[in-house]
């Protein structure tokens, strides 16, 4: 009986596409707890700051988590009729697009508050722009969780056909 698999070129390439897929994911729900930390009325040049960077990390690993997500579902995990004829794929991969297109109007609010940034300004942020930055992170949030209960169910087939 053999004890240990010998570490092939096809299973570090796997192994390294699903770190990618798992650090990507973990970067994108810690971007999002900590900009729903920072957020608030009245922000200090150093928090907007943070709050610029931390949604441009976002951005960078939804698009690794994009990506690689494509990749295992292509390449790397357990064939693409495995994932595409399960409707729990669907919806992870709708809760992922919901998420990205709420996540504009926060990034475009930050955006907009490079201007006053690269001036040595403080963007204004009202209350309003707060309560509403902050229900839709909590949204996001909540999306983002439940999104590896979905990767769970699916891998053990649930959702599929019984055949």
């Amino acid at each position: 009986m053999q004890l240990f698999t010998i570490l092939t070129t096809d299973v570090a390439k796997s192994a390294g596409v699903a770190y990618v897929h798992y650090l990507s994911f973990t970067l994108c729900f810690t971007a999002l707890v900590l900009e729903r930390r920072l957020i608030k009325a009245n922000l200090d040049y150093r928090e907007a700051t943070t709050m610029v960077v931390t949604d441009i990390l976002y951005g960078i690993a939804a698009l690794a988590l994009l990506v690689s997500g494509i990749l295992r579902v292509i390449h790397f995990g357990q064939g693409p009729d495995f994932y595409t004829e399960n409707p729990l794929f669907w919806w992870k991969v709708g809760l992922y697009f919901s998420v990205g297109g709420l996540s504009l109007y926060p990034t475009i609010t930050y955006v907009i508050w490079i201007i006053p940034l690269r001036k040595g300004e403080v963007p204004r942020v009202d209350q309003s722009l707060a309560n509403r930055l902050s229900w839709i992170i909590n949204i996001e949030l909540i999306g983002f969780a439940s999104i590896p209960l979905l990767a769970t169910l699916m891998a053990r087939g649930v959702g599929l056909p019984i055949t």
